[in-house]
């Protein structure tokens, strides 16, 4: 046998070497995407995190804080701190909404949506920068699609 078949059959079988975990390889190349993004976003300067909330704001317009989390599967915790960074930077506008006084509703200033133009080039460059062809990203982006939905319904069931 081939090492690549017995450390495939390693990893198979549960292996604890670091090197075979898949979620280390899932975190590692995380990592090594939000680090090629970084110079593209410090031109924007704006983080990994706000560019996502900038994203969803642009495909949606004015969104519930509640529905900017569920799309960005963060917890209102998380999300709260961007938006009011986000806001002091004069990107975005948070405000009660008037049918109801418990709904957050933001939307992107005309600051945040002239971002957007500046921000549309960020997509190319990093496909540029990895070296993925479309084909690839939308092949490697289906795939997990559905390792997340795997994850997150056997996350569902262990609790």
């Amino acid at each position: 046998m081939t090492r690549q078949h017995d450390r495939d059959d390693r990893a198979g079988a549960g292996s604890p070497l670091l090197d075979d975990q898949l979620c280390f390889a899932l975190y590692a190349a995380q990592r090594a995407v939000t680090a090629a993004y970084r110079p593209l976003l410090d031109d924007l300067g704006l983080t990994y995190p706000q560019y996502l909330v900038l994203l969803v704001l642009w495909e949606r317009g004015e969104t519930s804080v509640k529905e900017l989390a569920r799309a960005l599967r963060l917890d209102y915790g998380t999300v709260s701190p961007l938006l009011k960074r986000l806001a002091g930077a004069g990107l975005v506008r948070r405000e009660r909404a008037a049918d109801d006084e418990r709904t957050v509703l933001v939307a992107c200033t005309g600051r945040g949506e002239e971002l957007r133009e500046r921000a549309a080039r960020v997509p190319g460059a990093l496909l540029t920068a990895t070296g993925l062809d479309a084909t690839e990203v939308v092949a490697l982006r289906e795939e997990l699609r559905q390792l997340a939905e795997r994850a997150e319904s056997a996350a569902r069931r262990a609790r």
